[in-house]
């Protein structure tokens, strides 16, 4: 019962969008703008770079405080946890992804994941997350695919997770990157089937290697 419980909040933190909470306070909703997705990088397209930086910031904190918090959360009504901290910390974490993805209160309608498994992994390895931001940051500079850097991305975290395996001391981390960078590619077919199709927008001004007019 204490796992449900923990699992179910973290998935209602994890539903509350950003974009979609941020949008109603400017009277905007991005899904029905650009790519239509809820995400932090249709946001920037369509409202700008603060916009996006709030919306980016609330779905960090999303996993963040579902992974560190709401894990470790003492419940009342149980006198003592049976469930393993180091598997609780990441199903919490999963749950909120889930929650981002396909929240409830939005109509299941959410973001591809991104935002949340930052904070989640940020709650278990802040080293293995900041190396897989720093190559994000390098794929978006070469190619200006903000979708493709975060793919490679999470696929990277599998690497910098066994490397770090003995500072993490989680069992359950490795495994769980490998499930994330699946999923996170599975939330990012959208993107796929444009960049193959050569429809896929890019940032060129992030691009250092851009073509000058």
């Amino acid at each position: 019962m204490e796992i449900l419980i923990k699992l179910v909040l973290s998935y209602l933190i994890g539903s509350t969008s950003g974009s979609i909470l941020l949008g109603k306070l400017k009277g905007v909703d991005i899904r029905n703008m650009g790519s239509g997705n809820a995400g932090g990088t249709n946001a920037f397209r369509t409202q700008g770079a603060s916009f996006a930086a709030g919306v980016l910031g609330i779905d960090i904190l999303k996993g963040f405080i579902s992974a560190k918090f709401i894990s470790a959360m003492n419940l009342p009504i149980f006198s003592s946890s049976t469930v393993d901290p180091n598997l609780l910390i990441i199903l919490c974490g999963v749950a909120a992804v889930l929650g981002h993805v396909y929240p409830l209160y939005h109509g299941f309608r959410g973001g591809k994941g991104g935002g949340a498994a930052i904070g989640m992994i940020f709650a278990i390895s802040w080293p293995s997350i900041s190396l897989a931001i720093l190559l994000w940051l390098v794929i978006l500079l070469l190619t200006g695919y903000v979708g493709l850097g975060t793919m490679i991305g999470s696929v990277s975290v599998i690497y910098f997770a066994h490397y770090f395996k003995d500072a993490i001391n989680n069992p359950y981390f490795l495994p769980f990157t490998i499930f994330l960078s699946f999923f996170i590619i599975y939330t990012h077919r959208s993107n796929i089937k444009r960049m193959l199709d050569g429809t896929e927008n890019r940032f060129e001004k992030a691009m250092i290697f851009r073509k000058k007019n």
